[in-house]
């Protein structure tokens, strides 16, 4: 058999779309889970499921506490969406457009974050922001995302620029552009995908975040966080509603950030 042999090749084509489809089905399997038992009527997890309810939703929409973590949420997410941005871009930007001594190190310690375990870095968090007395508020909960966010919109940016033609912006000073003007007329223009695509994820990131935000929020829960006190006091299929809703917010943010992410390779292709 050759090593162009059309059979062999199917043959693989089709273990690894098995290997595939065994791997999301691993990945999701417990998600799915949580977002049956979140309708069955049934106070515990158990099999044959019970009649179908949306009780255990609505217990989750008249509980405040839930509205004040989910507020709360929100809030933090998209500050540490737009802050995290901005960072993760001029990071990005500055990697691209200077050299200098120590770039190397400069580009580890931007990265380094996401590599600490979140223990430690929530413990780092705790220390450093109670000696400045910000501990136990939405702001603390905000830089510590930022902390953790901003590496990975660095990286998505850093990612685009990486594929620009470097001679654009030259051209474009060349031309009698300042250099704010090449910045807003080719460099953002081009980024922008990777932009918003670094928003999304920092938000669902943010979002999804609960260890660092348990050790420095204070009384001002995030929803995860407040998920996680649920679980210390007793079981509730409560959980399971407030982990679909949570699950469908961030997929829906990610799916969009990947949207515009495979717009950036479709495009050149089609200007071509």
């Amino acid at each position: 058999m050759s090593a162009h042999d059309p059979n062999r090749n199917r043959t693989v084509d089709r273990g690894l779309m098995i290997y595939l489809v065994l791997a999301y089905a691993f990945v999701f399997a417990p998600i799915a889970a949580s977002f049956v038992f979140s309708f069955n009527s049934d106070r515990f997890p158990s099999l044959p499921l019970g009649s179908f309810t949306l009780d255990w939703y609505r217990a989750v929409a008249d509980d405040p506490l839930v509205w004040s973590g989910a507020r709360n949420t929100f809030i933090v997410g998209v500050i540490v969406g737009v802050i995290s941005t901005l960072l993760g871009f001029g990071a990005a930007y500055t990697d691209y457009r200077y050299k200098f001594a120590g770039k190397q190190v400069y580009l580890a310690l931007a990265l380094l974050p996401p590599t600490i375990p979140v223990i430690i870095l929530g413990l780092a968090m705790l220390a450093y922001l109670s000696r400045i007395n910000l501990s136990g508020n939405a702001l603390s909960v905000i830089i510590s995302h930022v902390v953790v966010c901003a590496p990975f919109a660095m990286a998505i940016i850093r990612l685009r620029l990486s594929q620009m033609d470097p001679a654009l912006e030259p051209a474009a000073w060349n031309l009698g552009a300042s250099e704010w003007a090449a910045m807003r007329h080719v460099i953002l223009p081009f980024c922008a995908p990777a932009i918003f695509g670094a928003l999304f994820i920092t938000m669902a990131l943010s979002f999804d975040e609960f260890a660092v935000a348990w050790f420095v929020s204070g009384l001002n829960e995030t929803l995860p966080v407040k998920v996680l006190g649920f679980l210390q006091g007793q079981v509730s299929p409560r959980i399971n509603a407030i982990g679909t809703f949570v699950f469908i917010l961030s997929m829906t943010l990610v799916i969009l950030a990947q949207l515009l992410l495979s717009r950036r390779d479709a495009r050149p292709a089609d200007e071509e």
